[in-house]
């Protein structure tokens, strides 16, 4: 949400997040950082809560009385492709950032890449359409968006983990597959 959203955003007290959403400069500024590469990784923490648990229900728009956190996971790939192009960002920038170096980061050995030896995770993503984010089109069970009314380009059409179809076309497909990933202790190295 940081490299999106800034404190005007429409959703005021939904947004609630910590760190706080701060002013377009800052979101600018974190921009110039990514794009130096001075920020090793981009990731989404997706502490999501429902619509009635967010904010309260009393006085909704109070940012002080709203929970903090929420879903960010279903709009990383999109927001990060579509700011980042407008940016000049290469696709192999932003697969370094939200693939690899996280993968290797948490010692996720099978992750991250595409290679023999590591797991079929892959995301097929289509840079040319465009789309205005709407919880009701949305998968997650939050039941809002911060995001609602964005307009993002690079909509995520198919998703494969470890080589599955689990989502295509807007649809989840089949039932839950993920499962603990053990990391090593130490340090972190790819045989």
């Amino acid at each position: 949400g940081h490299l999106l959203l800034d404190v005007n955003t429409p959703a005021a007290a939904r947004a609630k997040v910590n760190p706080p959403i701060r002013p377009r400069e800052d979101v600018e500024y974190l921009w110039q950082a990514v794009l130096n590469e001075q920020i090793d990784w981009i990731v989404s923490d997706h502490a999501c809560c429902s619509a009635e648990k967010k904010v309260s229900r009393e006085y909704p728009s109070n940012i002080w009385l709203a929970k903090a956190g929420f879903g960010g996971t279903e709009y990383l790939l999109s927001g990060v492709f579509s700011e980042g192009s407008k940016r000049g960002m290469s696709y192999n920038q932003m697969a370094k950032l939200l693939c690899w170096n996280p993968a290797q980061r948490f010692g996720l050995l099978e992750k991250g890449d595409i290679a023999v030896g590591y797991d079929a995770d892959l995301v097929l993503l289509d840079p040319s359409e465009t789309f205005v984010v709407r919880a009701t089109e949305s998968e997650s069970q939050q039941g809002y968006t911060p995001f609602e009314g964005v307009e993002l380009t690079g909509r995520v059409k198919s998703t494969f983990l470890r080589g599955n179809l689990i989502y295509d076309q807007g649809q989840v497909i089949g039932s839950p597959s993920g499962h603990y990933l053990k990391r090593p202790y130490g340090k972190i190295q790819k045989a």
